[in-house]
């Protein structure tokens, strides 16, 4: 799966290994939550997400609501859209995730979006954390810190027996 272009950085079992030390550190910040939400950013973010939910459900007794975020990341200013009403989330524990914090620009624009609304806590939740952000946000809990140059991809891939993350 390596070739002089693409890098293995992540298999399938480091994947699994990594949601699951994730869900556990979710669990023990939200330990006292009687219900969370567990936002994900559309696509990779919300199956991230989703791979959270069950690790959750399998490791605690927390409520647990999914909700996915969808925003246009070219143009991001054009408005966040969630799955879930204003008033499910408002007052709640919400933890936004995405499956690779670059720039910052995906993640920023979700967390203005739930920033609008009274919460009673609030996390960010990375798979990858790549070092070029433009923007202050950070992430909470990451799967890894990934230094990259400017003009490698990161691709994540979330295969039901092939998950990967590589660097082309």
């Amino acid at each position: 799966m390596t070739t002089a272009k693409t890098t293995l950085i992540l298999n399938h079992e480091e994947i699994e290994h990594k949601i699951k030390r994730m869900a556990f550190q979710i669990y023990e910040s939200n330990v006292h939550e009687s219900e969370i939400i567990l936002a994900g950013i559309a696509k990779n973010g919300f199956i991230l997400a989703e791979k959270l939910y069950q690790q959750l459900l399998e490791i605690s007794d927390l409520k647990i609501k999914l909700c996915e975020v969808k925003l246009d990341k070219k143009n991001p200013l054009s408005g966040v859209k969630t799955s879930l009403p204003v008033e499910e989330y408002k007052e709640k524990s919400i933890i936004l995730v995405d499956d690779v914090l670059n720039s910052g620009s995906t993640l920023i624009y979700g967390v203005k979006h739930f920033l609008e609304v009274p919460l009673k806590k609030f996390k960010t939740v990375v798979l990858i954390d790549r070092s070029h952000k433009k923007y202050p946000v950070k992430a909470d809990v990451k799967g890894i810190s990934l230094s990259t140059s400017l003009n490698e991809m990161v691709k994540v891939s979330f295969g039901k027996t092939n998950k990967a993350v590589l660097v082309e």
